[in-house]
């Protein structure tokens, strides 16, 4: 530490020898550079309450690194401004759920644990993680201890309330008075967390060991920019005042940031993934330097997406969206972006494609974004160079991308049906399936970038 502070590294100096008072599930690099570092910053505040047992559901690596490492790990900060780091230490213990479960139990059952938060990923919200968390809180009822504060801060629109459904479904099925107990005595937030996280990369790992003068397994890169917005839920009253002190956003109704988040970052993010997967660009910076991608991509938001959205400032949260993509610092990979895309774009675009087609508004970059996919799905770029795709349906997906890779219509038919993605009206509206059979057919006749440029060209003359 003495050596990291003579580099002008900054460090905490606080205690961290207390008991954890909050479990958190899921210990990947967005936790570490986003909720984590909102803990080490109540912590230096000098409020003890916030130290974190971090749990991995499953890797043993990771939280094995960070044991190694006594919790800390260092984050470069990425802005126009410049690039500093940044050490945390609100990390104090680590475990593994599949390893050592109990332990996570205990931790749940602790006295002095007030707040559980999940990092799980959309996919993660099942049975396992209900009788992991109700086994917890049985055991926080059974001795008589008070409710905690469980938020949930995975991409899900509204999570607290799925969450809350999810642990007292599970509870009700052991004890009515259990579920009854978790109802009502522990508070369920919803919340909304923005921040870019690429995956920890050898070349981020090689500049925080130049940085720092010492080996670093857990460095992270991550942008200036963050946001955590929460609802006004808590056991304890109090934690609001205390994380709004710190930047937090507190607040009584998540979802018009959390529909806005979906809908222009991830929604965004997701499209311009498959269209840089599948013109061999390999990062996101890389795509939005793209004149056409760049354009799409405003015209996506600004008049197909954030018309339907009721944040009010969604037009500058828009503008920020653009410059934070075309940072060249975070190597944002399409790849890690594109992973499990079947379990995303539910929520991402077909929600915008319906309230467009009710309002009469066009559809055109959706429909563009959906065929994107399709195109993504055959597993190998306008380069001939594959690659794997990370998915739960990979193999089903892949298999009908493939099958009917000469005909579009025939894959819109196999791939625009499944209702498990697109929900229950859009495999019936054949409007908007004509319009993805059109643009895959481009994609095939002209190469993605030059069908993007095509669709941006119909798009200006149609608003002149």
């Amino acid at each position: 530490m003495p050596a990291l502070t003579a580099r002008g590294i900054d460090v905490p100096r606080y205690a961290r020898d207390g008991p954890v008072g909050v479990v958190h599930l899921g210990l990947g690099a967005f936790h570490r550079a986003h909720q984590g570092l909102v803990f080490d910053a109540l912590l230096r505040r000098g409020d003890g309450r916030w130290g974190v047992l971090g749990v991995a559901m499953r890797s043993t690596a990771l939280a094995d690194t960070l044991a190694a490492q006594d919790g800390f790990y260092a984050v470069q900060v990425a802005s126009s401004a410049g690039v500093h780091w940044q050490v945390s230490g609100a990390l104090w213990q680590t475990c593994v759920a599949a390893r050592e479960p109990s332990k996570v139990v205990q931790a749940l059952a602790a006295p002095t644990t007030r707040w559980v938060t999940l990092t799980v990923t959309e996919k993660g919200y099942g049975p396992a993680l209900a009788a992991l968390l109700v086994q917890g809180l049985a055991a926080r009822h059974a001795v008589g201890l008070h409710g905690l504060t469980l938020a949930s801060c995975d991409n899900l629109a509204h999570n607290g309330r799925q969450l809350q459904a999810l642990c007292v479904e599970a509870a009700l099925a052991q004890s009515p008075a259990l579920g009854h107990w978790i109802a009502t005595t522990c508070a369920f937030p919803s919340s909304m967390v923005d921040r870019i996280v690429p995956a920890a990369s050898a070349d981020r790992l090689a500049a925080a060991a130049q940085a720092l003068g010492v080996t670093d397994q857990a460095a992270l890169g991550t942008e200036a920019f963050w946001e955590w917005v929460i609802e006004r839920r808590f056991v304890d009253t109090v934690d609001g005042d205390a994380l709004a002190a710190v930047g937090v956003t507190v607040v009584d109704d998540v979802g018009p940031f959390e529909e806005a988040k979906l809908r222009l970052l991830n929604g965004s993010h997701t499209a311009m993934a498959c269209i840089g997967a599948v013109a061999g660009l390999p990062v996101i910076s890389e795509c939005i330097a793209q004149p056409a991608v760049r354009q799409f991509v405003h015209g996506l938001m600004t008049a197909e997406v954030g018309p339907q959205l009721s944040r009010p400032d969604w037009a500058s949260y828009r503008d920020a969206l653009l410059a934070r993509f075309a940072n060249p610092t975070l190597q944002h990979s399409v790849h890690q972006i594109a992973t499990d895309s079947s379990q995303k774009i539910p929520q991402r675009w077909p929600p915008s494609v319906l309230g467009a087609r009710r309002t009469g508004q066009s559809v055109e970059r959706l429909a563009f974004a959906a065929a994107a996919w399709m195109r993504y799905l055959r597993g190998s770029d306008e380069q001939g160079k594959a690659y794997i795709i990370h998915d739960p349906m990979a193999e089903q997906l892949h298999a009908l991308a493939l099958a009917h890779a000469d005909n579009p219509r025939a894959t819109v038919q196999a791939l625009g049906t499944l209702t498990t993605i697109w929900g229950d009206a859009l495999p019936q509206d054949a409007c908007w399936l004509a319009r993805v059979s059109h643009w895959l057919d481009q994609i095939a006749q002209r190469g993605i970038l030059a069908a993007l440029a095509q669709l941006n060209d119909a798009a200006s003359l149609a608003r002149a």
